[in-house]
């Protein structure tokens, strides 16, 4: 019988793993507040990859752990506007394949691994971008 970590537990791995710099290349993430005893609001980074309409650019993007995280997927969304297709016009990640089929041992990290490596696929690589720095 597999082991249940605790929500708190678990997120307290993922803080440390993203304040220790041991994440995905090209990804960052932390809590918004220090004080967040809930472990519920996380502020993420994305670097745009070489080679693509998001080179040189850094994305801002929230994520929201409800009570439910692991067991039930994060609510993400981007702060700085992006032209990519899991995202709306609004900077909510809907159209996300892990977010869609989560499985509990996806992490923040798997979310911005993905949505880093969707910025390099062939569908979203060459998207007109809006003006660098403009926010929803």
């Amino acid at each position: 019988m597999a082991v249940v970590v605790p929500r708190s537990f678990r997120l307290l791995a993922e803080l440390e793993k993203g304040q220790k710099g041991e994440g995905a290349e090209g990804c960052t993430w932390g809590l918004e507040r220090a004080d967040d005893i809930t472990l519920t609001t996380w502020t993420c980074t994305i670097f745009g990859p070489p080679g693509t309409a998001y080179e040189n650019r850094i994305y801002n993007l929230t994520i929201i752990c409800g009570e439910q995280y692991p067991d039930r997927p994060p609510t993400v969304r981007f702060n700085t506007q992006i032209n990519i297709s899991p995202v709306d016009r609004h900077g909510a990640v809907n159209g996300l394949s892990t977010l869609q089929n989560w499985n509990r041992n996806y992490t923040m990290e798997t979310i911005l691994e993905n949505l880093r490596r969707e910025m390099v696929s062939p569908q979203n690589r060459r998207l007109p971008q809006p003006p660098e720095g403009t926010t929803y």
